[in-house]
This record gives structure tokens, C-alpha cells and sequence, in this order.
């Protein structure tokens, strides 16, 4: 029986990702022992600062790209949302997995509702920029603080600090079984998700051959996926840049949303575009260039 290694973040929410593909190769190879490792990033050590002050998401990841690398594990698992869009070459994503809900979702402290955002003081805690650009168009009474941590950290500051509420991804939520203290779900078109949220990636070494992964890869999620990423990339937006964008597959067309932030006007819009699936990386950069030009645009009006 052959071995196989993932490598894991710590957090709870981390490691039962890994757990599923961990699940899902058994599944579908049972010859394969899978084992899980877990390691604590840098990323998840330092919490008292922004994601932009301390060097981005890639800091979720490089500790498991360096025992990659050594050959200490044979995979490793993250949200596709936390994979830098620039990734060594030496470490590709092998495979998607089917994706879970794509949604953002509203989380109140115990004893508000959504009307309290409604009124002036109301607090919601967040550390993404891509959220309060777009969250301050539906609560344009609300205060907006920084707020990082695994989910059940942020649920601590939520009830024991000065939020109102907070917002996490639906999917994160689904895989700890805690759905039921979800407040709402917003639809992608009120508040457009980060890029490749509700995947998971693997990721493993260039050359190397992964068998196992059959069964395991799902073709919608890689295909929406790198649309998606093209998308960010194509603007130059790194993970902690207000750049968001959801891909929809029917059949053989993608539809893929789009948001850009341009910094200058400290204005965003969102747009669509959509064709054949095969061309997902293309569509990507079409609707990332056509909104550069129409942000020129803003700049003469």
C-alpha cells in the first residue's frame, strides 16, 4: 500500500480540507494510505496586522511550498482564494475540487439583526478590502475594522469585541458543519466573492506523476477556476487588491463577473463576459483589459 503525505495549515477548517481530499482519494484509490501533516504558516502567526502590511496571502502558503520542495509531503492542500497568483513553477496546481458555495454570508453578534447595520455606530469586522468596497453600498451606515483569524477567532472577537457583525465564506462555514449561525447569504451580484472562493486546490511538484488525483480533479472548478485567476492576474491584483470575480459554466459557455477597483478614482464596477469555456483563461484577460479601458474612461468624465 503506497503512502501518500498532505500538508495541512493548523486550523480547524484547514485540515478538515485536507481531510476531505484525503477522503476523496481513499475513495477512489483504495490501494493509497493517505496521511495528513499539519503546520503552522506565518500568515497564521501573525494577526495583529493586515495581510498588506506583512506581505500577503502568499504567507499561508510558503511554509508548505518549502516542505513541497524538501520533499516532506507529497501535497498540499488550500482554498484556491489563498493561492498567490504568481506560484513557482515548481509547484503547479494539480487539481480542483468541486466547488462548495461560492457566497460570501453575514455573520451578527448574538442578540443584533440586520437592521442594526442599518443605524449609525453599527461595526463590521473585516480585513478584506474587496468586502467593505462593496459592503458599503448595502450598509452605508456601518463602520468598517479590521478583523483576521481562523473562523472560530473571529467569531470570539465578534462576540466579545465592538462588531456588529462580520462576514466569512458560505463554503468555509458548510465544511465545519456550522451553517446555522449563518444571518443571511448574499447573492454574487450584491457582493461579488474573491477569486477561486469555495475550491480547493492541491498542489505538488513539477514532473512528478499523481495517479491518485483521478477522481479527484473536477473540470468545472479547474475551468472556473483559471478564468477567474486570469482575471486577477490580468490586473495585477495580488490577494489582498479589491479584485474579485465569480465564472458560471452552462454546458460549454462560461459567464464570468468581474470586479475592479481603480485606485486613483477609488471607484469600482462590475462586468460580464462570457464565451466558450475552452477560452477561459482568455475570457479573463478580455474582460480584465475592457474594464482597464473603461477605468480610463472614468479618469476623462
Amino acid at each position: 500500500m503506497s503512502i501518500v503525505r498532505i500538508g495541512s495549515r493548523q486550523s480547524r477548517l484547514a485540515v478538515i480540507q485536507a481531510e476531505i481530499v484525503k477522503q476523496q482519494i481513499e475513495r477512489a484509490h483504495p490501494g493509497v494510505r493517505v496521511e495528513i501533516i499539519t503546520m503552522k504558516t506565518t500568515g497564521d502567526k501573525i494577526l495583529d496586522k493586515s495581510l498588506a502590511e506583512i506581505g500577503g496571502k502568499g504567507l499561508f502558503v510558503k511554509e508548505l511550498d518549502k516542505a513541497l520542495l524538501n520533499k516532506e509531503i507529497d501535497l498540499a492542500v488550500h482554498s484556491l482564494k489563498d493561492v498567490p497568483m504568481e506560484t513557482d513553477e515548481r509547484l503547479p496546481i494539480l487539481a480542483c475540487t468541486k466547488r462548495e458555495d461560492a457566497r460570501d454570508v453575514l455573520l451578527l453578534k448574538e442578540g443584533k439583526t440586520e437592521e442594526d447595520l442599518k443605524k449609525k455606530g453599527a461595526v463590521i469586522g473585516t480585513s478584506s478590502r474587496r468586502r467593505a468596497l462593496q459592503l458599503e453600498k448595502l450598509y452605508p451606515q456601518c463602520r468598517f475594522v479590521g478583523m483576521r483569524g481562523n473562523v472560530q477567532t473571529r467569531l470570539s472577537k465578534l462576540e466579545e469585541g465592538e462588531y456588529t457583525a462580520t462576514v466569512l465564506a458560505a463554503a468555509g462555514l458548510a465544511r465545519l458543519g456550522m451553517e446555522e449561525i449563518i444571518g443571511r447569504y448574499f447573492s454574487v451580484k450584491e457582493l461579488l466573492p474573491a477569486a477561486g472562493q469555495g475550491i480547493l486546490a492541491i498542489q505538488g511538484r513539477y514532473g512528478e506523476v499523481y495517479p491518485y488525483l483521478e477522481g479527484v480533479r473536477d473540470e468545472a472548478a479547474q475551468i472556473a477556476g483559471r478564468a477567474e485567476r486570469a482575471f486577477v492576474k490580468a490586473l495585477d491584483g495580488g490577494c489582498t487588491s479589491p479584485v474579485a470575480a465569480y465564472a458560471r459554466i452552462k454546458q460549454e459557455t462560461l459567464e464570468l463577473r468581474g470586479l475592479y477597483y481603480e485606485e486613483e478614482q477609488k471607484e469600482y464596477a462590475v462586468d460580464v463576459i462570457a464565451g466558450d469555456k475552452e477560452q477561459a483563461e482568455k475570457l479573463g484577460i478580455s474582460l480584465a483589459e475592457k474594464m482597464k479601458k473603461e477605468a480610463g474612461r472614468w479618469k476623462r468624465s
